[in-house]
């Protein structure tokens, strides 16, 4: 009798049987220190900040990982899954089964061919869909949580949305959830050419002055690697950073500023830029994962040739800023950071 395909939690298992080996394997510049194997991230840059259990002991399993920058965590799985790039679990089950070494799924007996593929493009069908469905920013429930953040700027965000009850899968570890659907704003996330690709979704509180009470209140949903929340029409000059708040802080002070969140920390040094760019700004971040990327992104502006230059927060990010300092402030103090072709340029209200 022909056996049926392997679920997620086989894999993962079969993963942890062998956790030395795929950490060597996908995150070669780390090192064995006693049950552990330590790394940067997630990305296998070096460092200590991730960390995955190699041998029983104590409450952890062999191939649980946690890193304790970002706060990810998950099996080896997920690990193949955020280190390769992939955006749906059926492709981190193909690269793990070829690692294993196992039969891949077999095409027979009418299954379809690609179900990997198929699983990726019904995910992009289904977050062009919910972004469809969602409205414009301006007096939603969307609106006055960025309100709370310092961001008034939302009547032409085309990118950005609001949705009043967004789908929710809880994990897990959502112990407290209540509900399956929560208000949310709802990003789009394009290529280069504007072209959707996928979804950013942040739920929110019901009353608008905050996160949704949930485990995981922010998750993409469709083909996010390379891609991004693009907001205004892009030449020579481009600002690029991690979360969609970050953008708009940055935007609050300079409004003709084209920007890009690129959704996580990750996504950024992997970011498609448009070939006209000359000069990139990237709003920082200083924590292990935003330190990582800044190196990745140097690397990648000499080989391009792209002047970078860094936007530099006193605080967690540029949204703790605005908030802290407010708006004249924040964007005198920013001004100082921008090249000297670009203060009057973008200062404009």
């Amino acid at each position: 009798m022909e056996q049926g395909p392997l679920s997620a939690a086989d894999i993962a298992q079969q993963l942890a049987q062998q956790a030395l080996s795929v950490c060597q394997h996908y995150l070669a510049a780390g090192r064995r220190e006693g049950r552990y194997w330590q790394v940067g991230n997630i990305h296998g840059e070096p460092g200590r900040s991730l960390y995955v259990r190699l041998e029983p002991g104590g409450r952890g399993k062999p191939g649980n990982w946690v890193d304790a920058a970002t706060g990810e965590h998950g099996d080896l799985l997920d690990l193949i899954r955020c280190n390769m790039g992939y955006s749906t679990l059926q492709e981190a089950k193909a690269e793990a089964q070829r690692f294993l070494r196992l039969p891949q799924p077999s095409t027979r007996h009418g299954s379809r061919p690609c179900r990997a593929k198929s699983d990726h493009e019904a995910s992009v069908r289904i977050a062009k869909s919910l972004f469809s469905a969602s409205m414009p920013l301006p007096g939603s429930l969307a609106a006055r949580y960025l309100r709370s953040r310092g961001i008034t700027r939302i009547e032409d965000l085309s990118s950005v949305r609001y949705h009043p009850r967004c789908p929710y899968r809880a994990s897990q570890s959502d112990r407290r959830t209540t509900g399956s659907h929560y208000p949310a704003i709802i990003c789009a996330v394009t290529d280069k050419d504007g072209i959707i690709t996928g979804i950013h979704r942040t739920w929110l509180k019901p009353c608008g002055t905050g996160k949704a009470d949930v485990t995981a209140p922010r998750k993409a949903l469709g083909r996010i690697a390379g891609q991004g929340i693009r907001i205004g029409p892009c030449e020579d000059v481009l600002a690029i950073g991690e979360g969609l708040e970050t953008m708009l802080s940055l935007r609050e002070a300079f409004p003709a500023l084209p920007v890009v969140a690129a959704t996580s920390a990750s996504h950024l040094s992997a970011l498609h830029v448009p070939p006209a760019v000359q000069r990139l700004y990237v709003a920082r971040e200083h924590d292990a994962a935003g330190d990582a990327a800044w190196t990745r992104l140097c690397a990648r502006s000499d080989a391009e040739s792209i002047e970078l230059v860094p936007l530099e927060p006193r605080r967690k990010d540029l949204n703790d800023d605005l908030m802290a300092e407010g708006l004249n402030r924040f964007a005198d103090r920013l001004l100082g950071q921008l090249h000297p072709d670009d203060r009057r340029r973008f200062l404009q209200p």
